[in-house]
C-alpha cells in the first residue's frame, strides 16, 4: 500500500518541482530551453509508452488485438477531450474551442488534459504490479512513475513561467502549475480501483494509457519542439529523454 501511495504522488512532486522554478528564474523561459525540455518530455513519454505499457500489455496474452484496440481507444479518448474542452496549448500553437474562460483558466485546463493520461498510466502500472499474473514488478511501476515525474519537471516550468510572464504573481504561477498535476494521483487511484475489479481488461488498460500518452506527444509536444529555430535541440532532448526512461525501465523492471 505504501508503494502505491508513493507511486501515485511522485509525478505530482515532479510537477511541483518544475513549477517552483518560477521563484528562481527572472525572465521568460528561452526558446532554446523550452524546446529542449519539450523534446526531453516527449522522449520520456514515448519510451514509457513502449517499455512500461505496450510491451507488458502484450505480454499478458491476447496478442496484438487487445493492444491495438486499447491503443486506438486511448488516442480517440484524448482526441475527443482535446476538441471538446476549451484550452490553450502550454507552449503555444492552436487553441481549443473558443470560450469566455480566462487565459489562465484555459491554460490550466490544457495541463490537466496533458496530465490525465500520465496519471492513468501510473495507475495502470501500479494495478498491474498488484496482480501477480500481470508480470510487472513494483520496481517497474515505480520506474514509470519516476520517469513521468522527471518529464513533469520541465512541464511544470513550461506552465508556471508563461503565467508569470503574463503578469501573475510568482506564488500564483507556482500554485497553478503545481496543482495542475493533482489530476495525476486522482486519475491513477481511480484506474487502480477499476483495474482491481476487472483484471481481464488489464491489457486493454495498459495499451489505452499508452495511446493517450502518445497522443499528447504527437499532437502537442513534438510539433511545438520542432517548429521554428533550434528544432535540433528538441531532437537532442527527445533522444536524452528516451534513453533515460529506457534505462530506468530496464534496470528497475
Amino acid at each position: 500500500m505504501e508503494a502505491i501511495l508513493i507511486g501515485l504522488m511522485i509525478p505530482l512532486a515532479g510537477t511541483a518541482l518544475g513549477s517552483s522554478l518560477v521563484f528562481f528564474m527572472r525572465k521568460e523561459m528561452s526558446t532554446l530551453l523550452q524546446k529542449a525540455l519539450l523534446g526531453f518530455a516527449s522522449g520520456v513519454m514515448v519510451a514509457a509508452s513502449v517499455w512500461s505499457l505496450l510491451i507488458p500489455g502484450i505480454g499478458l496474452g491476447g496478442g496484438a488485438g487487445p493492444a491495438t484496440a486499447g491503443l486506438l481507444a486511448g488516442f480517440g479518448f484524448l482526441l475527443a477531450i482535446d476538441y471538446l474542452t476549451p484550452h490553450i496549448h502550454p507552449a503555444g500553437g492552436r487553441e481549443g474551442p473558443r470560450s469566455h474562460l480566462s487565459r489562465t483558466t484555459m491554460l490550466a485546463l490544457a495541463v490537466t488534459i496533458h496530465n490525465l493520461p500520465e496519471g492513468m498510466a501510473v495507475g495502470v502500472a501500479l494495478a498491474a504490479a498488484m496482480n501477480a499474473e500481470a508480470g510487472m514488478s513494483v520496481a517497474g511501476a515505480l520506474a514509470l512513475s519516476l520517469g513521468i515525474a522527471i518529464q513533469n519537471v520541465p512541464e511544470g516550468a513550461i506552465i508556471s513561467m508563461p503565467l508569470r510572464a503574463a503578469g501573475n504573481s510568482r506564488m500564483r504561477s507556482f500554485w497553478i502549475g503545481a496543482l495542475s498535476g493533482a489530476v495525476e494521483p486522482v486519475g491513477g487511484a481511480l484506474v487502480i480501483l477499476v483495474a482491481s475489479l476487472v483484471t481481464p481488461v488489464m491489457p486493454y488498460l495498459l495499451a489505452f494509457a499508452a495511446g493517450a500518452m502518445l497522443y499528447v506527444v504527437v499532437e502537442e509536444l513534438i510539433p511545438e519542439a520542432s517548429q521554428g529555430r533550434h528544432s535540433n535541440i528538441g531532437t537532442i532532448g527527445f533522444a536524452a529523454g528516451f534513453a533515460l526512461m529506457m534505462v530506468l525501465d530496464v534496470m528497475m523492471g
